[in-house]
Parts: structure tokens; C-alpha cells; sequence
């Protein structure tokens, strides 16, 4: 029988590579790890995030694949954490690790110039609200001060709306691209790590979506300019992940 969410809950209360913090406790005493993360996984190894990272799926692939760098998935959602957490456990994935938290509060976690890369995969599109979009500009100001100077986001979704956003924040702001596309799959990149596919992806993959990627470069010392842009809005999603399990149109 499947845990249940107080079970997983407890599990993690146990969990070494699992880190669990209230904003009063962050606002207060602060993180230990925040700039010493290298000391929790004894080597000096790039530390790269997923955001969002749901049920681990990336950031236990990507720990797999790259034992030369340091993996951390955060997410607030700890029942869909456990089951990656406890896969890295089982699997004794000393390069990976899990955050628990509203990304809002991600600087108070790690120092600046501590990141070097960030994954975003799969992360709702928030149509309705620009500052929880998590490419927005409202999150860049963020991004841009725990990574290193030019280090990189990978964005992977399946929504137009959010990629064609994205672009236009990209676009507004002058960033570099290095690679983009709206059909991954149907794209001449070839990299391993695009190979590892979450929960989500695999449910829109089976219903014929395409799926978007892009990878550009973050700089820091920047004014960040929102863009002002009207995007059609997604015709498969309307009141949350729920909503968008139909089938597309012919």
C-alpha cells in the first residue's frame, strides 16, 4: 500500500538529504548551509537546482548521470518530494539533495555566486499571475544573485504560453540564448541529460505536446524589465495541473 502524506512526512523528518525550514526559523537564525553547501557534500562540485522538482525525477536523473556536479530539487510540495529523496537514499546519490520550500525564499538558502546552473521543469505557467511565473522577472532578480555571473537556466515546458513568455523576457532583457525550440524531440539536440523526462512530461508527450526548451545565460548587475506582451493563453489549461489532463484536438 502506498504512503500516505503524514507517512512520507515523517520519513523525511528522518532524512539526511532533506532540508526543511519555516520562513520564521529562515527570517530568524538563517540557514546553516547558506554559502557552506560544499561542506554538505564534501567536494567543491558546480551546485546546480531543479525548481519545482515535484517527484525528484530530474534531479535524481541528473545526480545519476553527473557525478561531477552537486544536484538540489526544491519544492514546497514534500509528498511528491519523498519519492525522489528516498530513491537518492536508496541509491546512496551523495550528490543529491532536496530543499523544502516556496522558491520566494530560495536566497535565503544559497550565498551569491553559489548556483551554477538552474533547471525549471515543468513548472505551472501561472497565465493569470506574472510574478509567480517562474521565469519571470520578479524570480530573475533572484536567480541572478545565487548563481555565478553568465551561469545558465534551462526552462522545459509544454506550454506556449509560457515559452512565448519566456522568449519575450529573454528578448526585453538582452540575454544570451544558447539553444531553444519549440519540438524537442523533433530538434537536432543531442544531450543525455534531456533524455530524463518528470511525471508531467511523460503525460503530455502521450498527448501528442510538443515540448518547449530553451537555455540562456543569466547575468547579475542588472535592472530587470518586465515585458509587456499579450500571449494566448493555453486552450488545455485552466484551473491548475487537473484541468489539463484531456486529450489534444484533432
Amino acid at each position: 500500500m502506498a504512503k500516505n502524506k503524514l507517512a512520507k512526512f515523517a520519513d523525511m523528518a528522518t532524512y539526511d538529504n532533506v532540508f526543511q525550514y519555516s520562513f520564521d526559523t529562515l527570517r530568524q537564525e538563517g540557514f546553516p548551509l547558506k554559502g557552506k553547501w560544499h561542506s554538505y557534500f564534501r567536494n567543491d562540485h558546480p551546485i546546480v537546482l531543479e525548481l519545482g522538482c515535484g517527484k525528484g525525477e530530474y534531479t535524481v536523473g541528473m545526480a545519476r548521470k553527473f557525478p561531477g556536479k552537486n544536484f538540489i530539487g526544491i519544492d514546497i510540495k514534500g509528498a511528491r518530494m519523498w519519492k525522489g529523496a528516498t530513491q537518492a537514499l536508496e541509491e546512496k546519490l551523495d550528490n543529491a539533495a532536496f530543499v523544502r520550500t516556496n522558491i520566494d525564499f530560495i536566497c535565503y538558502f544559497f550565498a551569491e555566486n553559489e548556483v551554477s546552473e538552474i533547471w525549471i521543469t515543468f513548472p505551472d505557467p501561472q497565465m493569470k499571475k506574472v510574478n509567480k511565473r517562474l521565469t519571470s522577472t520578479h524570480f530573475m532578480k533572484k536567480y541572478s544573485q545565487i548563481i555565478h555571473n553568465d551561469g545558465i537556466i534551462h526552462l522545459k515546458t509544454d506550454s506556449n504560453f509560457l515559452f512565448t513568455y519566456t522568449r519575450a523576457m529573454i528578448e526585453e532583457n538582452k540575454l544570451d540564448v544558447l539553444f531553444e525550440t519549440d519540438d524537442l524531440y523533433h530538434s537536432d539536440l543531442q544531450d543525455d541529460i534531456l533524455e530524463i523526462q518528470t511525471f508531467y512530461e511523460q503525460q503530455w508527450r502521450e498527448r501528442g505536446l510538443s515540448i518547449k526548451f530553451i537555455q540562456f545565460v543569466c547575468p547579475k548587475e542588472r535592472e530587470w524589465v518586465e515585458p509587456e506582451i499579450e500571449i494566448e493563453k493555453d486552450d488545455y489549461r485552466s484551473f491548475g495541473r487537473n484541468a489539463r489532463i484531456q486529450e489534444p484536438k484533432d
